[in-house]
């Protein structure tokens, strides 16, 4: 491994595109990182140029949203269609929490910052794992199908913007995983498809963690700014977010997860 500082370490990550092996060398940095935090020798947080879009690989081929073919989740296909658009999202969330870090070096942090991403990142790579042993279970494999365009587009928004990055990936559309992951599990669940199940179980613990950190250095950057946080939160999910804030929420997990009903119901309302 050449990367002496966690900066490089991310980009990395960022610049490779198969995507067993960006986790699997997400993994061992992330190891790496914590292994030197715990020795008494943290690794230097550094600079450096993240590419403005992560690497990857041949397939799936990647389509606008509004062609990604629908499929019901009732079906065996419609299943496997369901767990490889989660596979998509989880690689994207590994990139994403790997790219806040190599983007965002310069901006002075505590390092329990970093922690928090590298251990989110660390989690992101064994949900897409975990995911992809569950489709290669029910023969098929991450880009057997065409997937989601789109996901990227927030992190390309908000390259120059911490704070709105904070909002929109990890208290928008992560929140949105506690929403709807619930409805996954018991689709499922009716199927007798344990070992969905139970990776779907792991994911929705653990995405709460990653929404809770996004909330915390949300309300440490307002707090170190003086501001409101529900009222910049406001005014950058209108900025930046594409699209309704869609409920029914999972008041339950979102409150857990330090996001209470007045940052996120009042933006429903106005973009319903």
């Amino acid at each position: 491994m050449t990367a002496q500082t966690l900066t490089q370490m991310a980009v990395e990550v960022l610049t490779t595109a198969d995507g067993r092996a960006k986790t699997a060398l997400s993994r061992a940095h992330a190891a790496r990182w914590r292994d030197a935090r715990a020795a008494g020798t943290p690794i230097p947080v550094g600079e450096a140029a993240p590419p403005l879009h992560p690497a990857r690989p041949a397939a799936p081929e990647l389509l606008d949203p509004r062609d990604v073919p629908r499929r019901r989740p009732g079906s065996p296909q419609g299943r496997i269609a369901l767990l490889h658009a989660v596979a998509h999202i989880e690689l994207n969330a590994v990139d994403l929490h790997w790219d806040i870090i190599a983007r965002f070096g310069h901006v002075p942090m505590p390092m329990g910052f970093y922690d928090d991403w590298v251990k989110s990142a660390d989690e992101e790579s064994k949900h897409f794992n975990l995911m992809c042993d569950c489709l290669e279970e029910l023969g098929s494999h991450y880009g057997a199908l065409p997937a989601h365009a789109g996901m990227w587009r927030a992190a390309e928004d908000t390259r120059d913007d911490l704070l709105g990055r904070l909002a929109v990936v990890p208290m928008v559309l992560e929140a949105r995983g506690l929403d709807v992951t619930p409805g996954m599990i018991e689709i499922f669940q009716k199927a007798n498809a344990q070992s969905a199940v139970d990776a779907l179980k792991i994911i929705y613990a653990e995405e709460v963690h990653h929404v809770a950190y996004g909330s915390k250095w949300f309300h440490f950057l307002c707090g170190r700014d003086n501001t409101d946080p529900v009222v910049v939160f406001h005014d950058l999910v209108r900025t930046y977010f594409h699209g309704a804030l869609k409920p029914p929420f999972n008041e339950e997990k979102r409150a857990e997860a330090g996001i209470p009903p007045d940052f996120y119901w009042p933006l429903a309302d106005q973009l319903r």
